[in-house]
């Protein structure tokens, strides 16, 4: 599978392909190096999870990580240690598979539901960027898993477990931003949620890391997204003007506020911008889990939070226009939300 990064990236002695060297103005340079931010809250859900605890207090961490970074981590969280632990494992097997045992799900084509590919989501231009990526959907799980990988073996059991344990703790801190934002009870219930993505990164080691990037700075155009990073670092998130680094925590999760998230609650929550960083010494692997309302589902501020006082800041929009503009607008994040406010 030569067309994969992973099967002909030979590491430090050779040239950085030409079709990954960014314009000027968008390589990273010495900003791979940037020292993680140790402000980056990590919130410690067990108590939450096994008797109610101090739910408040949790809820208010959780509401000014989302407020101030629009991200935030969380430790014990109900995913076993080694159900991540399987995870990440069977991922790093999969992308260190011969070539032939990964061709049959190989596809540049955005729309086909599970492929692995390389460089972009998207094709948007010749540039390209520093990874792979396999993606499937995750949910319904009877209704997904058919298209899966059959490689490693295991892939199905593994990532099956993965998914509905991830799926709880993502409908968990939803829940827990809902009560905490006021607004309907359920709000956020199985029937909002009807798309569920799986999408694990790989990078490789990079020649030149000053000079591309794993993925472009963006904003995620779905609800929350619920990231295992692994040990090494590479996230950055865009802050007060300058890229800070996320400190990986042993077996935590990273959550981050998508678009939707910042629409429904009318802004009272943030979507940042965020970047993946390469480095010249050792692969990456991050495990993201995405998700978002059907294609048809009317997107709106949730009516609880709209008053007098408070008036609505975005439009209704039906999920597929939103993404539509977002593909359209992909050098630049912010223009997707301004499309759509009042």
């Amino acid at each position: 599978m030569a067309k994969l990064i992973s099967s002909w990236a030979g590491g430090h002695n050779q040239d950085l392909p030409e079709h990954y060297i960014l314009p000027p103005h968008e390589r990273p340079g010495d900003l791979i190096n940037v020292l993680p931010c140790d402000s980056i809250p990590v919130i410690d859900l067990g108590k939450v999870l096994s008797d109610g605890g101090d739910r408040t207090n949790i809820i208010q961490q959780i509401l000014n990580a989302s407020r101030e970074f629009g991200f935030f981590q969380v430790i014990n969280h109900g995913v076993s240690e080694s159900l991540m632990d399987d995870a990440m494992r069977l991922f790093n097997e999969f992308f260190e598979l011969p070539g032939e045992d990964k061709e049959y799900i190989y596809s540049e084509d955005s729309r086909k539901s599970c492929r692995v590919f390389t460089g972009s989501d998207y094709q948007i231009g010749p540039t390209q960027f520093w990874r792979d990526t396999l993606r499937h959907p995750c949910f319904p799980l009877e209704d997904s898993i058919q298209s899966w990988p059959i490689k490693p073996d295991r892939y199905r059991d593994i990532v099956s477990k993965y998914s509905v344990e991830v799926r709880k703790l993502s409908l968990k801190i939803l829940e827990l931003i809902s009560i905490g934002l006021g607004m309907d009870e359920g709000y956020f219930g199985e029937e909002f949620i009807q798309i569920q993505n799986i999408s694990v990164n790989h990078y490789p080691p990079c020649p030149n890391p000053r000079l591309t990037l794993g993925i472009r700075n963006h904003c995620d155009p779905n609800l929350i997204t619920i990231l295992q990073q692994g040990d090494v670092q590479g996230l950055q998130v865009f802050k007060d003007g300058n890229w800070i680094g996320v400190r990986p925590v042993p077996y935590s999760f990273v959550v981050n506020m998508g678009n939707l998230l910042q629409v429904i609650s009318n802004g009272k929550l943030r979507s940042v911008e965020h970047r993946a960083v390469t480095n010249s010494e050792c692969a990456r692997t991050s495990i993201a889990t995405f998700l978002m309302p059907s294609f048809d589902y009317c997107v709106e501020p949730a009516k609880s939070l709209v008053s007098e006082s408070y008036p609505p800041i975005f439009k209704p929009f039906k999920y597929m226009e939103f993404i539509r503009e977002y593909l359209s607008n992909t050098d630049n994040p912010q223009a997707v939300l301004d499309h759509f406010k009042l």
